[in-house]
């Protein structure tokens, strides 16, 4: 029986175990968040033709990856009117993470919002924006030239955007952990359909280990009637809740998390 290894926490919101230990540039104002005819050539070729299938045999070979209930964003992306939608996810798995949506949104192309870091690394820092990759920003300048980018992504684009709304890392977590509703305001915004997606870790019987599985819920729509607050609340909260059951189907936990401070012989059992 493979051995568990065991990480404690303190904050739900704040902690990061990811391992990659990158020191993120600044995004300040000449960050240049569209890159030009040659991101968009870029783009086509990196993403739009090797990416996609590149991710797929990937994810089905190291993980065994399976999709269920995609069928609710094939739906939607089979209306007349073609319009973007946010895409909201759990985040337990660094390389995983970066392939999943663009298999969910089949074959609409994504971007990400991202931490800096995602844009920081030496070589592939380069290579991410041309996949999606669109860093949250350090000042109010760049805030500008962020929220400019996103509306063109959404309303002339009309990529799907995802978000990772945990922020943090924290690998293999077999549950969810509470989130905020700010990044909720982006739908409300700009009156778009959100969907989620909750990743699970499950035992791999045909070829042993573990595999993982996703799982597809939505389209939630933000109330138009009620205060803005309000209607980022109400889709934060339809999206947790979502993402809290599909979470029981979590088999397999790899890596098992204790809160500091607490009882570690009861909560180790």
């Amino acid at each position: 029986m493979e051995k568990r290894k065991t990480i404690y926490y303190q904050n739900e919101l704040e902690d990061e175990f990811a391992t990659d230990h990158i020191k993120a540039r600044k995004i300040d104002e000449n960050y240049d968040y569209d890159g030009g005819m040659g991101r968009k050539i870029a783009r086509h070729i990196l993403y739009g033709i090797l990416a996609k299938p590149i991710a797929f045999i990937y994810l089905k070979i190291v993980y065994g990856h399976r999709v269920v209930n995609r069928k609710v964003i094939k739906a939607h992306l089979k209306k007349k009117e073609d319009k973007s939608f946010f895409l909201y996810g759990n985040h337990t798995n660094a390389g995983a993470d970066a392939l999943i949506p663009s298999i969910v949104c089949i074959p609409k192309n994504v971007s990400v919002i991202v931490h800096p870091n995602n844009v920081s690394m030496p070589i592939f820092g380069h290579i991410t924006p041309c996949l999606g990759a669109l860093p949250l920003p350090d000042d109010k300048k760049a805030m500008i030239n962020f929220m400019k980018s996103l509306e063109r992504r959404v309303v002339d684009i009309k990529d799907c955007i995802t978000i990772y709304p945990e922020a943090h890392i924290w690998p293999f977590y077999t549950h969810i952990r509470p989130f905020t509703d700010k990044s909720f305001g982006y739908p409300v915004k700009y009156k778009t359909p959100v969907f989620c997606f909750t990743n699970t870790y499950q035992k791999r019987f045909f070829f042993g280990g573990t595999r993982m599985v996703t799982y597809v819920d939505g389209p939630f729509y933000p109330e138009e009637n009620i205060p803005v607050v309000a209607s980022r609340k109400n889709l934060r909260d339809k999206v947790y809740d979502a993402m809290v059951k599909r979470s029981a189907n979590n088999t397999v936990e790899k890596i098992h998390y204790i809160k500091k401070f607490e009882d570690i012989t009861i909560n180790d059992r």
